[in-house]
């Protein structure tokens, strides 16, 4: 079993900020405690105690670094909580200098804070949240105009500008199950497997290593699904290509929709180096929502483009792969790859 103050001390060399609230670093020689992610010297390993909070870090004696500051975590994480609290319950997308009140900052300490904590802008997360509802709106609403107004858009403008986006597909195609989009696919060999690719005319919308189309038919029931096309042959030459070098950079355009959380997920995943790992944990952490390790893991399940936006990066807190879609043979095939490519 691997020893947790391992992993406490590679976070603390690396300076990582999605430890930060999940334990303090004390250091005896100076009778501090720490954020892991202070930017001070590091100590020497043989003068470090981990400790699970401040508290428990004051109870020994130490005091808080005046550089980090790490008890101001708590306050940091309250006031974000209170900004989304209010991001979900407003009737109307409140504004920067509003949610920085309610979380008790100036707006511009709230910007950089919130986007710190969730990866993305408050400005951002609003506009996910707000689509979010449209695509709940588009499926118990009579009409998509009033769908509209059940997700707060105060003008059909800015609701066919930022719906089409995340939904992949418009307003009305999304409500009507995809019935109306065109989806071509096409499968290739490759060493690891069949891979099947299916684009719309916007970009990819699934990889995977099936041999047909049986299951891309169940995830887009009422989407017209074709073979083929020259288009799609360049795509899927270029999908191929990252059987063999997972660790390229991924320019190929998706086409793909999620919700705010997953969004952030699969973002956090795509920042991750080729032929490094994160955990669940972490991952969960970078992208806004602490100790959310299991719907990190659901959101890397859903992932429907997972050799694309890298899902194999993802393991257990213990080292071990944890889940793929692909199944942990081809998981473990793209990891050797990568740390071979670097």
């Amino acid at each position: 079993m691997p020893d947790p103050d391992d992993s406490r001390w590679n976070a603390v060399l690396h300076r990582d900020r999605a430890a930060d609230g999940r334990f303090v670093t004390g250091v005896l020689s100076t009778g501090i405690y720490c954020r892991p992610s202070c930017a001070a010297r590091h100590p020497r390993r043989e003068n470090v105690r981990f400790f699970s909070s401040g508290a428990e870090a004051r109870d020994f004696g130490l005091r808080a670094c005046m550089r980090c500051r790490p008890d101001e975590i708590a306050a940091d994480e309250a006031g974000i909580a209170r900004a989304v609290a209010l991001i979900l319950e407003a009737e109307e997308p409140p504004s920067l200098e509003r949610m920085a009140a309610v979380a008790g900052y100036s707006p511009y300490h709230f910007h950089r804070l919130f986007r710190r904590a969730t990866g993305v802008t408050p400005a951002a997360y609003v506009r996910a949240h707000r689509a979010k509802r449209a695509e709940q709106a588009l499926k118990e609403s009579d009409t998509v105009t009033a769908a509209l107004y059940d997700a707060g858009y105060a003008a059909p403008a800015r609701f066919y500008a930022e719906v089409p986006d995340r939904l992949g597909m418009t307003p009305s195609r999304w409500r009507d199950g995809g019935r109306g989009e065109t989806i071509r696919w096409g499968v290739a060999e490759t060493d690891l497997g069949p891979l099947l690719v299916a684009a719309t005319e916007r970009g990819i919308c699934r990889v995977a290593f099936e041999p047909d189309d049986t299951e891309l038919r169940e995830h887009f029931p009422n989407a017209a699904i074709e073979p083929g096309g020259a288009a799609l042959e360049a795509l899927i030459a270029e999908a191929v290509a990252f059987v063999a070098r997972p660790g390229r950079a991924m320019t190929l355009p998706l086409d793909v929709r999620g919700t705010a959380f997953q969004q952030a997920v699969w973002r956090e995943l795509a920042r991750v180096p080729a032929g490094e790992t994160l955990s669940y944990a972490a991952l969960a952490a970078r992208a806004g929502k602490p100790g959310a390790a299991r719907a990190a893991g659901s959101a890397c399940g859903a992932n429907p483009v997972a050799l694309l936006i890298p899902c194999h990066r993802a393991q257990r807190g213990d080292g071990s792969l944890g889940g793929y879609a692909y199944g942990l043979p081809i998981k473990q095939a793209l990891l050797e790859r990568e740390k071979a490519e670097g």
